[in-house]
């Protein structure tokens, strides 16, 4: 007997949702960015990015490096120097992720005031209430 569509859909939408959160987050959004033009050393990622604490920047590119869209290489010096760059992978999701960065920089006007605009119906609505 065949599953039901909507167990296909749900494992669908299970399966999109993993893997937007992986992509869609604020810090692989930036270092994805940031690797886009090329190989950065970790210290410099972290300079590049800001605010961007040691141990968040390293549990971020773990998870891009399981996920395949970034590598890491180590070069035998020392102290052993590491490189961070994206894979096939993650050099073709820099189209879709830079895409959404323009999106939001031409719309961020509108989603500024459209958030003003509900944000003072609700204050009317329990100021009403």
């Amino acid at each position: 007997m065949k599953p039901p569509v909507t167990d296909h859909l749900s494992q669908d939408c299970r399966a999109v949702s993993e893997i937007l959160a992986r992509v869609g987050d604020k810090w692989s959004v930036l270092i994805i960015m940031r690797l886009s033009d090329g190989p950065k050393r970790f210290s410099r990622l972290q300079q590049m990015i800001g605010n961007i604490s040691h141990k968040m920047l390293s549990t971020t590119l773990r998870g891009l490096e399981r996920d395949g869209l970034v590598t890491r290489t180590v070069h035998p010096t020392v102290p052993p120097q590491v490189e961070y760059s994206l894979t096939e992978l993650g050099h073709d999701l820099t189209v879709p992720v830079n895409a959404l960065g323009e999106w939001a920089l031409r719309n961020q006007d509108k989603i500024r005031a459209a958030r003003a605009q509900f944000d003072a119906r609700q204050e009317f609505e329990v100021k009403a209430s």
